[in-house]
């Protein structure tokens, strides 16, 4: 039987996370060796309480990582692809959103060969300002991460074991999965599923934390900004420099001497645009020693109750890394 890893970041879902847990067990304990990774990101509500209770109820198949603090759904994922042993391995949300029902679908899809496969919706039952701030920043994911056209990058989805050794090679701060998925891999597949209403009363994610995303991603996986305002840097001195020789011709031809105006916005504009010019180069050196040196703890794990089967799956597995 294959081993199936399925990863789940908790946030406050005190409520869903055990019937959650329950229903993937029901599903699919008989088709695959199943582990499920419940990873704690500093949930204040009674998470804990659940999570453990699920680990001493199932002890082969629920592995339960606390995290120290609130590190963000991307690190507690990241948390839990580093204690996951499944030849396959799927992420979703804890809040039903993802249906269990449909973790088989990704599941066969990605054994067509795929590194991973994400799931797509043909409508998001989410809060305008989630949908707004999804497609804010899946759009801004085709320009700074060359993402594949049509493609929706969603929480839900499946990787390979090749894909997810490769994944926890990354130690970054403040990781953004898929751009870390999109550096390694165009082996990518897709899958329509469904999206289901949030089983929850309110998400995790709010709209500063949408524009934080949005953020990171621009800043820690893709050197655009800064190659922007040297283009714009360029731009002003072709700029500068055609104005002021446009003003040389005429200055020749009509004998009419440059204001002083004319001379310093000719002046002005050529320097200022070699000034962000330079910046710009700068900051592309700056930057690339930012993405290589940082080394703030993506996550810090404060206890770890490990599932009993997997436990001589996982000493093997970190002895093949």
């Amino acid at each position: 039987m294959k081993t199936l890893s399925i990863v789940i970041p908790v946030f406050n879902s005190e409520k869903t996370v055990g019937h959650l847990s329950t229903s993937l067990i029901n599903l699919y304990a008989s088709s695959y060796r199943l582990e499920i990774v419940l990873v704690n990101d500093g949930s204040r509500d009674s998470s804990d309480v659940v999570c453990r209770n699920l680990h001493e109820h199932y002890p082969d198949t629920i592995t339960y990582l606390k995290l120290a603090k609130n590190f963000g759904e991307h690190s507690a994922v990241m948390a839990g692809l580093n204690h996951a042993s499944g030849e396959y391995c799927v992420v979703m949300d804890d809040d039903f959103q993802n249906p269990p029902s449909e973790v088989g679908k990704l599941v066969e899809e990605l054994s067509r060969g795929y590194d991973v496969v994400y799931a797509q919706y043909d409508a998001k039952r989410d809060a305008w300002y989630r949908n707004f701030g999804s497609r804010f920043n899946n759009m801004m994911a085709g320009m700074v991460l060359k993402k594949p056209k049509g493609l929706y990058l969603s929480s839900f989805k499946a990787l390979n074991r090749f894909l997810v050794k490769e994944i926890v090679k990354h130690a970054e701060p403040e990781p953004y999965l898929d751009g870390i998925i999109l550096r390694i891999t165009d082996n990518i597949g897709a899958v329509r599923i469904e999206h289901a209403v949030r089983a929850s009363s309110r998400s995790g994610y709010t709209f500063g934390k949408l524009i934080g995303l949005w953020g990171n991603m621009v800043m820690s996986y893709s050197m655009v900004p800064l190659r922007l305002i040297g283009m714009i840097g360029l731009l002003l001195v072709v700029v500068g420099a055609v104005y002021g020789a446009i003003k040389a011709y005429d200055d020749v031809g009509m004998h009419a001497r440059l204001t002083d105006y004319e001379s310093l916005m000719f002046a002005n504009v050529v320097f200022r645009g070699m000034i962000l010019l330079a910046i710009s180069i700068v900051g592309e050196y700056i930057g690339r020693l930012y993405l290589s040196f940082s080394r703030d703890p993506q996550f810090v794990v404060r206890e770890r109750l490990s599932s009993t089967r997997k436990a001589s799956d996982h000493i093997a597995y970190l002895k093949e890394r």
